[in-house]
């Protein structure tokens, strides 16, 4: 795929970004050691590009005798590869921690999905009602809601790689708070922490997943979501085996905390660093999102609203409207998390070859139609197919919006963080709104209710797409990319230049 010269500036132009394990020049695959770039001054060269190792330019002012041409941002490596059919030149660093980033998410989830299994037995230990249990776990959200805002100076203060390593470790260990409360409102305290560090670590994780985007020049966020849903998964089997063998949940989470954490802890040091350069102010410690990031926030908004809506109500609506036994009924959350994550797992070929417009709209319109099935379905097979649909439609949607978010000016922390509380909103709401219009009416107008909302994605994909040109026509052309109308620099460190471009 033809690459296209970036037509502004990357959100991380402002940041310098290094590897952590290894900062020698990496060497031409055509196995030439890399000649030094010579040292040029922006002044006294006014042609030249803006990192080191680009080819000079020519300039009209400079050059009287020659027509203008235009400026391309590309190195001459880059160039080596667009000419030869290579999309971009190879990055072992980016690579490296990119594998890093896919073990962080699905140590994330798999914490998640643990916790999640074990709550029918913190509710047997404090004797809670549903209503009481339903109380407490709305603290997670508003933790999470008044956190992620903060993160973005975190990420700023620390750098990518430090905050996220401290925090996915904090995220591992915190689940122990909750499970050993005491009683209704320490629990709730507990819970309120719980989602404090979910919400920073998942801005962090997908602060260093659009920085890796940025390098590899591919769609590599739904991919990264779709390792999360797997290790959910993974955590939820392991306990769902830890409460088929009695065992407690404090030691079950307090042993998996350690094995997560080490692992989270030694992976991040192939992570990549995002600092900001000399001078650039630091963010607020909060702040509101910008209308761009409300706006993206919008379309998550939908499809996590539909996301939730499957995955809490497909059971029920199979077995009281469908007519499922229990077992078919009981198998119905388990396939529709499946297929979210089998399809994340491949979203981003998808993206690479089609556009991120057309992915979402085309998901769109699979899970509208998915929608229609389960809202009209009265026999299990309609409606397991219309799950299924569902699931599949929706699933890349909310990696998207969060790679939208962070091409939102030099932030991306920030609006990411904006995108996530609008999720967030939308993840506690959804079921809630679900079940009062199916007591008002029937779950078939809660599902007919959840089709409008994916139609909207339809026209609404279009806030998705890069500023870098990606018309939905297909390629990851503008990935990373800010209509900023200058050409894009980049920070380098004092030993490697690492493009983010």
């Amino acid at each position: 795929m033809k690459r296209q010269p970036p037509s502004g500036r990357t959100f991380f132009s402002k940041y310098r970004v290094s590897a952590s394990s290894d900062d020698r020049p990496s060497t031409p695959s055509d196995g030439r050691s890399p000649s030094p770039a010579p040292h040029r001054d922006a002044a006294s060269h006014p042609g030249s590009a803006s990192h080191p190792g680009s080819a000079p330019r020519r300039d009209s002012a400079s050059h009287p005798d020659s027509a203008p041409v235009a400026h391309d941002d590309r190195t001459p490596a880059d160039a080596g590869h667009a000419a030869a059919g290579i999309a971009h030149p190879p990055d072992p660093e980016a690579a490296r921690a990119r594998i890093a980033t896919c073990l962080l998410f699905a140590v994330h989830g798999s914490v998640s999905g643990g916790f999640s299994s074990r709550l029918p037995w913190l509710q047997d230990r404090l004797d809670l009602s549903a209503g009481q249990l339903g109380f407490a776990l709305a603290a997670p959200a508003v933790g999470a809601s008044l956190a992620m805002p903060m993160a973005g100076a975190l990420v700023h203060r620390y750098g990518g790689r430090g905050a996220l390593r401290c925090l996915i470790v904090l995220w591992c260990a915190i689940p122990i708070l909750p499970m050993s409360a005491p009683g209704l409102p320490w629990l709730c305290l507990g819970l309120l922490l719980f989602g404090v560090g979910a919400g920073m670590s998942d801005v962090a994780m997908n602060t260093q997943g659009l920085v890796i985007e940025q390098r590899l020049r591919r769609s590599t966020l739904p991919m990264l979501h779709g390792m999360w849903s797997a290790g959910a998964l993974i955590g939820a089997g392991l306990g769902t085996a830890a409460a088929f063998a009695g065992l407690d949940a404090r030691v079950q989470l307090g042993g998996l905390a350690v094995v997560f954490a080490a692992a989270g802890w030694f992976s991040g040091r192939h992570l990549l660093d995002a600092r900001p350069s000399a001078g650039t102010a630091a963010p607020p410690r909060f702040a509101l999102p910008s209308r761009g990031a409300l706006l993206i926030g919008a379309v998550a908004f939908c499809a996590v609203f539909a996301e939730g809506a499957g995955m809490n109500w497909s059971a029920i609506h199979l077995k009281e409207i469908a007519g499922a036994s229990p077992g078919i009924a009981a198998l119905s959350f388990t396939g529709f998390a499946c297929t979210m994550t089998a399809v994340r797992l491949v979203s981003g070929t998808v993206v690479d070859r089609i556009g991120i417009v057309r992915t979402v709209r085309g998901g769109a319109v699979v899970a509208t139609v998915g929608a229609v099935l389960v809202a009209t379905a009265h026999t299990p097979a309609p409606a397991m197919v219309g799950f299924a649909l569902l699931g599949i439609g929706v699933s890349a949607v909310l990696p998207l919006a969060f790679a939208a978010a962070g091409r939102l000016g030099d932030d991306p922390s920030r609006s990411i963080a904006g995108v996530a509380t609008v999720t967030y909103t939308s993840g506690l709401l959804s079921p809630a709104i679900v079940g009062a219009v199916a007591d008002m009416s029937s779950l078939g107008v809660s599902f007919a209710m959840v089709a409008v909302l994916t139609a909207i994605l339809i026209p609404a994909g279009g806030l998705l797409r890069p500023a870098g040109g990606d018309d939905g026509s297909g390629g990851t052309d503008g990935i990373g990319d800010v209509d900023s109308g200058k050409p894009a620099s980049v920070a380098t460190t004092s030993t490697a230049a690492a493009t983010t471009n």
